[in-house]
């Protein structure tokens, strides 16, 4: 039975109901604490690279086997958050990577370091991310009432936000005045708190678990989620888009960007930079939370094309305060596609398959990453820094643009009842803009 704060949440309604709801505000400090930690992990990983080498490429190398073992275990972690309670799946990938976090800070802080050292880590890392992004992404629903779904993804993306904001600029300062090993100890911290919260995440009749005696057919439980995932034209045409704009980034911004601020502006004012672009996000979720529009797919992924404007900044006029505003309008734009998407695939896929979908679509998404990564620094060398950051910005317009040429994008729309554990959608018409007879012509029809 609700208690009184549950009742009053739901009478109130509003962009901050959801908080009323014990699981969901649990889950969303353990998030918060979370995306913190990642936040933290980037920056100070990214100075002690460059402090031990002096190479992006290294630098490249690190980060890239990270997202290579994230996308290698993305479809284990999506059918192990389907069959397995989430809750128990993030309070043991916490308490993991908060070993790892530690096993790192100790190589930097103790000299002992190396790049094939910080390589391995980085891959454990990779991995415990794989198994936690589904469970955490699926989880959401599951602790608020279907009215909330909307302020819920907005208040819980608000949440990782701030824990970016403060993550991020805590690194840049702590790199700066400390080392980077320090900022690393603090992921430690941080995750070991995230695994506390998630202790007090309580789904009763949750989805994501297997019947009794049932025995699990992890291929079969693949080859479901994929139906699930292409049955929807809409779905896999986003992911394609960011498949491309997620590498663009990564290599722009994660790699060559620590390179240029070491060169320009100084690395403790490149946390403050990348702690702007938090900062507009939570801007970004509170307009979510309040929004009505009923095409946010489609305003979401026209928004997209901002993610060009701070590559455009770093490559021509890399000055912390323009760079900061590019930033800072980026994750005002982003935020309002992820919440767009969140709500879309959660109204739209049955709830014990979404954390399958949601595995093929950060695989889908993550794929490109090592490549953006590992070729950023080698495309600088060759072409030079600038141009590779000005070709990057021409292509995340370009892949935009394509995306928004498919109906099914522009005509979507939220607000409908979440589709039920196990539901069949009926049928959609082809999308009018794509080729009849490809995959996926079988659609859903969103309402």
């Amino acid at each position: 039975m609700a208690d009184a704060g549950e009742r009053d949440g739901r009478a109130r309604g509003g962009p901050w109901a959801p908080l009323a709801h014990r699981p969901f505000r649990r889950l969303a400090a353990g998030r918060l604490l979370v995306y913190f930690a990642n936040a933290m992990a980037p920056v100070a990983l990214a100075f002690a690279v460059l402090d031990t080498t002096g190479s992006t490429t290294d630098l490249g190398l690190v980060v890239g086997a990270r997202s290579l073992a994230n996308v290698a275990l993305l479809l284990v972690g999506g059918v192990v958050a389907d069959r397995v309670r989430r809750a128990l799946v993030l309070q043991g990938s916490a308490l993991a990577a908060a070993a790892v976090q530690a096993a790192i800070a100790a190589s930097v802080l103790l000299e002992a370091t190396s790049i094939p050292l910080l390589i391995l880590l980085s891959v454990l890392n990779g991995a415990l991310a794989a198994m936690s992004l589904p469970a955490s992404a699926a989880l959401t629903p599951q602790t608020v009432p279907s009215t909330l779904i909307r302020p819920a993804n907005a208040v819980m993306r608000m949440g990782t936000n701030l824990g970016a904001i403060a993550g991020a600029s805590l690194a840049g300062i702590v790199a700066a005045v400390f080392g980077p090993g320090w900022g690393l100890a603090g992921n430690a911290v941080a995750f070991s708190g995230a695994a506390v919260c998630f202790l007090g995440v309580t789904v009763p009749g949750a989805t994501g678990r297997a019947a009794p005696g049932e025995r699990v057919r992890p291929l079969r439980e693949l080859r479901e989620g994929w139906r699930e995932f292409t049955a929807r034209r809409w779905v896999w045409l986003v992911v394609l888009q960011f498949m491309v704009v997620n590498a663009v980034i990564a290599g722009g911004v994660q790699v060559l960007g620590p390179g240029i601020a070491d060169d320009t502006f100084g690395r403790g004012l490149w946390g403050t930079v990348l702690a702007a672009q938090m900062a507009g996000a939570l801007v970004g979720g509170v307009l979510a939370a309040r929004s009505r529009v009923r095409h946010a797919l489609l305003l979401g992924v026209a928004l997209t094309a901002v993610e060009a404007v701070p590559l455009v900044v770093l490559a021509q006029a890399p000055h912390a305060l323009l760079l900061g505003i590019a930033m800072f309008a980026s994750g005002l734009a982003m935020e309002q596609f992820g919440v767009a998407w969140d709500v879309s695939l959660q109204e739209n896929i049955p709830h014990d398959r979404l954390a399958r979908v949601y595995a093929y679509d950060a695989l889908g998404s993550f794929v490109a990453l090592p490549l953006g990564e590992m070729a950023a620094g080698p495309l600088a060398h060759r072409l030079g820094t600038g141009s590779t950051l000005l070709a990057g910005a021409v292509l995340v317009t370009v892949v935009t643009a394509a995306a928004l040429c498919s109906r099914q994008i522009r005509t979507l729309t939220t607000g409908r009842t979440p589709a039920a554990t196990g539901t069949t959608l009926p049928p959609l018409a082809p999308d009018r803009t794509d080729t009849p007879g490809t995959p996926g012509a079988a659609e859903a029809r969103p309402r």
